[in-house]
């Protein structure tokens, strides 16, 4: 369901403000994401964080999304949609970041049938990141993370699957004229002069 805001007395439709910010595994995306919620005041929704909770919960899904975690392969899009509805709604703010994701062709048309008319994609933020810089972060990452899949083995699934399946879609956005491309492979705070950049231009 859609925010309704006042205008004029009035309730108007309103649609969710998004940004898409994509990237390989351990390009830094959730580093930047946290930036930019203290200087932009954008609420960070995280796919993989939204999917590791609703495993953790148990029940059906969870065996489902633990496969396609561990194998490095995409869940359904309509769970993922339905969960990333459900954070945007229960925030009760406007504007988004959503991170990894949309991470394939049908993640793509599965968001633009069932977010198009709630939605609207500012930009998408890319994060352009060497693979080997990837999997020593994530490895170096998986010594405190806890995460299932910070480990090599799925690092390497997860890269292909990333170069396979990701890299088209932002090649797509690119095409709308919608991508702001982001060299990853620096120090934290520089990378973050580029981001802010981003956001204001």
């Amino acid at each position: 369901m859609i925010r309704r805001a006042i205008s004029g007395g009035k309730f108007i439709m309103s649609k969710f403000n998004v940004v898409f910010v994509l990237g390989g595994p351990g390009a830094g995306k959730g580093t930047q994401c946290e930036k930019i919620v203290k200087e932009f005041g954008y609420v960070h929704l995280s796919a993989g964080d939204l999917l590791r909770a609703e495993r953790a919960k148990g029940g059906k899904l969870a065996d489902m999304i633990e496969h396609h975690i561990t194998n490095g392969s995409i869940v359904p899009v309509e769970v993922t949609c339905s969960l990333l509805d459900k954070a945007m709604e229960d925030s009760g703010k406007q504007d988004f970041l959503i991170d990894g994701f949309p991470r394939n062709e049908n993640n793509l048309q599965g968001w633009q049938k069932a977010m198009d008319d709630k939605t609207t994609v500012k930009f998408v933020l890319f994060f352009d990141c060497p693979e080997e810089d990837c999997v020593q972060r994530c490895l170096e990452r998986g010594l405190t993370s806890g995460r299932t899949d910070d480990n090599e083995e799925s690092m390497r699934k997860r890269i292909v699957t990333y170069t396979q399946s990701t890299m088209p879609i932002i090649k797509y956005y690119e095409s709308q004229g919608l991508v702001r491309q982001i060299k990853a492979n620096r120090p934290i705070d520089e990378v973050f002069e580029q981001v802010k950049q981003a956001f204001s231009s």
